[in-house]
């Protein structure tokens, strides 16, 4: 465990002794010049910053100005459309943040709502935050720690320190420290739990100076803009000039041709409005709150709306290990004995599971070593079991009460068909020796039903394979040292168990810990979630490189990241935090398994993958892992498990702990940046056949192609309902099954521009030879140019469903229907007539601009067979970050 400092204590005046505590006045007197004990809360954002937040979006702005465009040319109602749109977006995004907001803080529990402390010379129960340093703080199994203090009695007094350290074994306290001069085992930290014992401290820090305090405060960054929005913004500034330059070429054609200079001005507006996707911001906004709500139906809160996103383009997932991977728990899993070996299956405290020996399931009754071991570390144990309160005894959650690893012992005991109360009923105890650091070991004495005295007796292996302690012969010794050893490599926690029985005449109390007889080992550990390996599988095939970073010993990291298929537990493919900070680890970005890691630590291996282009998701429940959670591109934070820091850093927090939720969460992304990219494709293809019409059109004897109130009622309908709709595409079938974005790529990168440049010549030539045609054969040309370019780009939209010939997606079926109606409606309605300018078609002639939207239809479905996307040209090496073979630009 890495050794927290203490901050400077200036203590309680010299005539108080600690055993008395504080006077009331001296307790106020520190409140006032301490603070409260309690975490500074993050200031709530007001609603008019959210919404200012929101309209600084680059594609916004350009809808701003377009909407300002349209209201110079007169055209109210596509500015309404806008202004509509750009409220819409706004409105959803703000609404998402609050909910989110509003959900964890109903998630938020304090740390330690009650603290016991003696004040005046007695014991008196107050809120948390009015303890105050020099206070006199008294420890019982199952108190929240409420702040940093320094041990002064403990009687058997084990910490939960996972929070903080990520220490899956609880620690020992004793004042001064342990036997082996660790000065840390002598203090308490705030936000720990006691597991085990009892005991006192004397406060040496509250609030924001406790070691809580000074994690949070790493915390202070603010989130940078996510890999959509950084590559929105980069496209709007493109496009923004891309489309001054365009329509003031089509202006200054105009006019070379002898257009009125009022009619080209409305025109190149109107134009540059039609060119501007006013629907893209609806489309994300879109497809992240259907994300956002896909994500609540699987118990995960999303925090901001861009955050569904993010996780689509996720290169790396570096995950904490205790509680996060593992179920925050021991669990025995490897029995041996001098006849031979076991495992136990299981989840939770549950007692039901299985004990399995040589490929079949075995009870007591069929095993009597192991029922020996077993039933005597039930003997020596403080622990106990019970049923959650939402079930029946053996139904729902069960739950440990003290030590986690003698909880472990019970369950495994139960499992093999043994029941701890019928055991102590039996024999029960007489007397007993409690564990220590310096004996490492626990020894109890128990009557039996005849009268004799059975000795239990559990410890460290190294403190109880010794001939001074056991009976027998070298050979068994050394066996069990070795057995002990290969455990412990595999990243086991080992204790030994032995046993004696003594006639009851002879009351061995001073031989309790001599001549007793090997029962034999078990191995415990954390065990992964169920979730965890199909978790990191579903990344692996993702394409994206998952990294381990603990604070727990590098054995038990190397064990849990082998089993999960992270690392294959090569040496190179392991460091730990003192390697870091002797600067011997090497390329942090060369390492998967990052072990006795500080919270510093985590933030440093966090920036180096991100300053390697890596786009990394950070999960975590600790108050270890805040600040990572906080730097990282998107923080994934347990919602149930996790505490307070974690919760209020993330971006994401999974409520129901489930690390199978980020798989959905990752395909959730990959959908909407999917479909952001699929209405990209639709939308700018449509604005570039436009802009072609309006430019080549003159030069094939069509003075002007378009009216302006043409252009925007096409953009309005294109663009409008079927383009948003276009955003609650589903998810596509390969998204799981293929590597992630490379950071650097364009949003449209992978080959997007020149499917764009293709689809979008392919409908202006359609257009074209259509209005040609109709102005050769003396038709109305300009309403048939009118309807073909409208109803084309309606045919594509359709081709881009992902899933045609299915009701996936049924809002676009009927955007398209609606939009094509509307659009036929503009060349018969005489309102619409004399508001567009346009003339009624014959029925043979609307039969054929109808058709050809068939075209539009059938090259998007063969673009997207026969031109599949490249997605970057990425390539995957077996165990590293993915290498771009091709960078987009």
């Amino acid at each position: 465990m890495s050794e927290r400092p203490s901050p400077p204590y200036d203590g309680p005046p010299s005539r108080t002794p600690p055993a008395e505590g504080l006077s009331s006045a001296e307790a106020a007197r520190l409140l006032t010049r301490h603070g409260p004990n309690a975490l500074p809360e993050e200031p709530r954002t007001p609603v008019w910053r959210r919404v200012l937040q929101q309209l600084r979006d680059p594609l916004i702005l350009v809808l701003l100005v377009a909407a300002v465009l349209t209201i110079a040319t007169g055209d109210l109602s596509d500015a309404a459309v806008i202004l509509f749109v750009i409220m819409v977006n706004t409105t959803v995004g703000v609404v998402q943040e609050v909910r989110a907001e509003q959900a964890v803080r109903a998630l938020s529990a304090l740390s330690a709502p009650t603290a016991r402390v003696v004040r005046d010379g007695a014991e008196r129960s107050l809120p948390a935050a009015e303890v105050v340093p020099g206070d006199v703080v008294l420890l019982a199994e199952g108190d929240i720690v409420p702040a940093d203090g320094d041990v002064v009695a403990a009687a058997a007094l084990l910490t939960d320190e996972s929070s903080l350290t990520g220490e899956s074994v609880p620690v020992e306290k004793a004042p001064g420290g342990d036997a082996d001069g660790d000065a840390s085992r002598g203090r308490v930290s705030a936000g720990t739990v006691v597991v085990h014992g009892r005991g006192r401290a004397v406060v040496t820090a509250t609030g924001s100076d406790s070691a809580l305090g000074r994690i949070a405060g790493l915390m202070r960054t603010a989130p940078g803009p996510t890999p959509l929005q950084r590559r929105l913004a980069q496209f709007g500034r493109v496009l923004a000039a891309v489309i001054v330059a365009l329509c003031a070429l089509v202006l200054a054609l105009g006019l070379v041709r002898g257009q009125p200079v009022e009619l080209m001005i409305v025109a190149a507006i109107s134009l540059a409005v039609a060119a501007v996707p006013e629907s893209l911001p609806a489309v994300v906004t879109l497809a992240l709150a259907l994300g956002a709500r896909r994500m609540a139906d699987r118990h995960a809160i999303v925090r901001r709306l861009p955050a569904v996103e993010t996780l689509g383009s996720v290169t790396v997932i570096a995950t904490d290990k205790t509680g996060t991977l593992t179920e925050g728990r021991m669990a025995a899993e490897r029995l041996w004995t001098p006849a031979g070996e076991a495992t136990v299956s299981g989840t939770g405290y549950e007692p039901r599971g299985r004990v399995v020996r040589d490929g079949r399931t075995v009870t007591a009754g069929d095993a009597p070593d192991l029922a020996a071991l077993l039933s005597t570390a039930m003997l020596c144990n403080d622990a106990a079991l019970e049923p959650s309160p939402d079930g029946p005894q053996g139904q729902g959650e069960w739950k440990a009460l003290g030590d986690p690893t003698e909880a472990a012992l019970l369950v495994a005991g139960a499992r093999l068909g043994l029941e701890q109360a019928a055991l102590l009923r039996e024999r029960p105890r007489i007397a007993e020796i409690p564990f220590d650091s310096g004996r490492k070991r626990m020894t109890t004495v128990h009557r039996g039903p005849d009268g004799t005295v059975r000795v239990a007796c559990k410890g460290a292996p190294e403190a109880l394979l010794r001939p001074s302690i056991l009976a027998d012969g070298p050979d068994l010794l050394a066996r069990a040292a070795t057995q002990a050893e290969q455990l412990a490599r595999d990243g086991y926690r080992v204790l030994a168990v032995a046993t004696a029985d003594h006639p009851g005449a002879q009351e061995p109390t001073g031989t309790w810990e001599s001549g007793l007889t090997l029962l034999g080992l078990v191995g415990i550990l954390d065990p992964p979630r169920t979730a965890s390996e199909p978790t990191i599988t579903a990344c692996r095939n993702a394409g994206i490189v998952p990294v381990l970073i603990t604070g727990d010993h590098p054995l038990t990291a190397r064990a849990v990241a082998t089993r999960l298929g992270i690392t294959t537990g090569r040496d190179h493919e392991i460091t730990t935090g003192q390697h870091i900070r002797e600067g011997t680890a090497g390329a942090l970005t060369d390492v998967r398994v990052y072990a006795r890691t500080t919270p510093e630590q985590k933030l440093d291996i966090v920036e180096a993958w991100r300053g390697a282009g890596q786009v990394v998701a950070m999960t975590g429940d600790g108050v270890n892992d805040g600040p990572a959670l906080r730097r990282a591109d998107i923080g994934v934070a347990m919602g149930r498990r996790g505490t307070e820091v974690a919760r209020q850093a993330a971006d994401l927090v999974l409520a129901d702990d489930n690390p199978a939720t980020i798989v959905s969460a990752v395909e959730e992304g990959r959908r909407v940046y999917d479909n952001v990219r699929r209405f990209l494709l639709y939308g700018l293809a449509g604005g570039m056949a436009e802009i072609v019409v309006m430019l080549l059109g003159p030069f094939l004897g069509m003075p002007l192609p378009l009216l302006p109130a043409q252009i925007l009622w096409i953009n309005l309908l294109t663009h409008g309902l079927p383009g948003v709709a276009l955003g609650a595409e589903p998810v596509a079938p390969e998204a799981m099954r293929r590597p992630p974005r490379p950071p650097e790529e364009s949003v449209l990168g992978a080959g997007l521009w020149p499917r764009v440049l293709l689809l979008g010549a392919f409908i202006a030539v359609v257009t074209l030879v259509v209005g040609v045609w109709a102005k050769e054969t003396d038709r109305p040309w300009q309403t048939m140019i009118f309807l073909v370019l409208g109803a084309t780009q309606m045919g594509v939209a359709l081709g881009s469903r992902v899933r045609p010939g299915t009701l996936a997606n049924p809002f676009l079926l009927a955007a398209v229907g609606t939009a094509l109606v509307l659009q036929v409606a503009g060349v018969y309605v005489p309102f619409l007539q004399d508001l567009l300018g346009t003339e009624p078609l014959s029925p043979g002639d609307l039969a054929i601009a109808c058709a050809l939207s068939a075209l539009g239809y059938a090259v998007m479905r063969v673009q997207r067979r026969w031109w599949p996307e490249r997605h970057g040209g990425v390539t995957r090496p077996r165990n590293g970050p993915s290498r771009h073979a091709s960078r987009a630009t």
